[in-house]
């Protein structure tokens, strides 16, 4: 199981222009997903050992940012040609099995996940109300086969501090996962 880092993203850092569709082919602009308080950007895929192990607790993280005023998409950039577990019609399946309340979109070309320069699986990104970058890296300290918790606190923690009107802490950890599947 490969173990690669977030790149880490600079603090306000302007939300890209994306439009995406689900697995489904119905076509989304993350931006109307934007709420008063914010934008959880998640990148994912359907087969990590880093997201199955967080997968059951995105839907509730969801739920609690969505009372914070935040709205969550998910993200899969991974190359489906040589990751076929990752095809957008299991994108459907895993978003149904996993309770997701957001949508889970397919970047083909993998152009979104060069402008958010992901480097993982799963990479969180949490941008403010205006559309700018406030915290981006792990989740919580939970890794496969680590005992940790899978609570979300440092996401929660930030996102908290953005709807409380609070500077969110520049000290942020890094995500780990697996590496974005890039194509050749």
């Amino acid at each position: 199981m490969a173990r690669t880092p977030s790149n880490m993203l600079p603090l306000g850092t302007e939300l890209p222009a994306v439009q995406l569709p689900d697995g489904a082919g119905d076509m989304y602009d993350i931006r109307h997903n934007l709420r008063d308080n914010g934008l959880l950007v998640m990148f994912i895929c359907n087969h990590c050992p880093f997201v199955l192990h967080v997968a059951d607790f995105l839907g509730p993280l969801a739920r609690e940012l969505g009372k914070l005023g935040i709205g969550s998409v998910a993200i899969s950039s991974n190359d489906v040609a040589n990751y076929p577990d990752d095809a957008p019609d299991k994108m459907v399946a895993f978003a149904a099995h996993h309770n997701f309340p957001f949508p889970y979109l397919y970047d083909e070309t993998q152009e979104v996940a060069r402008a958010f320069d992901a480097a993982c699986t799963p990479d969180f990104y949490l941008f403010d109300g205006a559309g700018k970058l406030v915290y981006r890296g792990q989740m919580d300290n939970a890794r496969p086969g680590n005992d940790e918790p899978v609570d979300g606190a440092d996401l929660l923690s930030a996102a908290r501090a953005l709807a409380d009107g609070l500077p969110v802490a520049q000290a942020q950890r890094p995500s780990l996962g697996c590496n974005i599947k890039w194509k050749s």
